[in-house]
């Protein structure tokens, strides 16, 4: 599944793990539990996630030392949330090893810059030994966090926290980078941040390149309030998170790994938000405006989940374009040389074959961006903004036919409305 989000960089522009028996992880639980050791029946806020027998049927005294030992773990995690939510960072830090509290100062600096508001971990399934680490446990935690608005739908991310004992608690010795299928790495999780924050966005760097944050935020509340126009189901993001990554942080937040010709991407996080990620190495100044316009019409326009066929691909770059020119004339999109020589380059005129590979070169991709512009902006010029973007929701949000959308939406087969834009992408450059 895409994330439907990568931008050029001009105008051209689980690992399954083999997990050793419980019964052998658990041995020194059950010798506490045995003992009488207090707090076994410590419940956390999420405590009863942490695994229940089925009705009518009793759990074996392993099972139940190692609820005991889970239950324990989430009420560490609630109270270092607690701490979290509260400034509180000797509480925040007071649940970890004395040698995990580095780490985890540089993710309590980023979260508390970063205006977390909430922050909620729960856990399903049991602590599991982990190989090689005699007396540690492994425990899969997923959080639920929001930034700034106390109130928003949170996003997510699921993290690895290994712990081991020290007397009757259970101490935090590492928190793990968060899994690919959760999105990847975090900035927060990770790297040190800077962070300003506006009425409609949050944009965050890294301390190095503070500087450049005044007018990275004034730029992003501009674009924000276009891309605010395009939000599907009428209810635009609370705010846009906005990430600036110098080249260290490109290669590594979020996975890295993205084509050679990104210059930024929106990525969904869960709760129906989308990160925006910007490539510092490829943007000029001229150009962050009409990235940003792009980017958040994405983060407003797109599924939770991104969406999955690429046979869509010119309908959502080609709306995130069109909202990235914002207005302009048509004569005057940055693209339209490399529209040229795609379209008289062997493109096979059809649409759903636009979306370029990764190593496509500069070229190819510009003219396929520029020509999802182009079939996008007739559309909008026929038939207006609003039918179009009913159009979106129901081919990428409902992920009905071409076919089945363009009838309802706007009652005229998609195989002579295709036909069109391409002849209108043709007119355009002259072909």
């Amino acid at each position: 599944m895409t994330d439907g989000d990568e931008r050029p960089a001009g105008p051209a522009e689980s690992r399954g793990e083999r997990r050793r028996p419980l019964w052998i992880g658990l041995a020194l639980v059950l010798v506490l539990v045995a003992c009488g050791a207090p707090g076994v029946l410590l419940v956390g806020l999420v405590g009863h996630a942490a695994g229940r027998p089925a009705a009518g049927r009793a759990d074996d005294p392993t099972t139940v030392a190692a609820r005991r030992l889970g239950q324990r773990m989430t009420a560490q995690l609630d109270r270092q949330a607690t701490a979290l939510l509260g400034g509180d960072r000797a509480g925040f830090l007071a649940v970890a090893e004395p040698a995990t509290r580095p780490a985890l100062s540089r993710r309590y600096a980023a979260l508390r810059a970063l205006r977390v508001t909430v922050w909620r971990p729960t856990v399903e399934g049991l602590p599991v030994a982990v190989d090689g680490r005699p007396g540690e446990w492994r425990l899969p935690v997923t959080v639920g966090y929001c930034f700034v608005v106390p109130g928003c739908t949170p996003s997510t991310v699921e993290i690895g926290t290994r712990w081991r004992l020290a007397g009757e608690a259970p101490r935090l010795v590492a928190v793990e980078e968060s899994r690919a299928k959760s999105a990847g790495v975090r900035p927060w999780e990770v790297s040190d941040l800077a962070v300003a924050v506006g009425k409609r966005s949050v944009v965050a760097t890294t301390p190095a390149q503070r500087a450049k944050l005044p007018g990275l935020l004034a730029t992003a509340e501009a674009a924000a309030k276009v891309a605010d126009r395009y939000a599907v189901d009428r209810t635009p993001p609370d705010r846009y998170l906005v990430f600036y990554a110098g080249r260290t942080e490109w290669q590594r937040w979020y996975g890295g790994g993205r084509p050679k010709w990104t210059a930024g991407y929106a990525v969904g996080v869960g709760g129906g938000h989308h990160d925006v990620v910007l490539n510092a190495q490829s943007l000029s100044p001229a150009g962050v405006d009409d990235l940003l316009r792009h980017e958040l019409t994405h983060a407003a326009s797109l599924p939770d989940r991104g969406y999955s066929d690429r046979s869509s691909w010119w309908l959502v770059e080609g709306l995130a374009e069109y909202a990235g020119v914002d207005g302009q004339p048509v004569d005057r999109y940055e693209g339209l040389a490399e529209v040229r020589r795609l379209v008289r380059g062997g493109w096979n005129g059809r649409l759903d074959s636009l979306a370029p590979a990764d190593d496509a070169a500069d070229d190819r991709v510009g003219g396929a961006y520029g020509v999802g512009y182009l079939a996008v902006r007739h559309l909008v010029d026929r038939y207006g903004e609003q039918r179009v973007l009913d159009f979106f929701r129901a081919v990428v949000h409902e992920r009905r036919s071409v076919d089945a959308a363009a009838d309802e939406v706007f009652g005229e087969p998609w195989s002579a409305l295709h036909d069109d834009c391409v002849a209108y992408v043709r007119a355009v450059v002259g072909d």
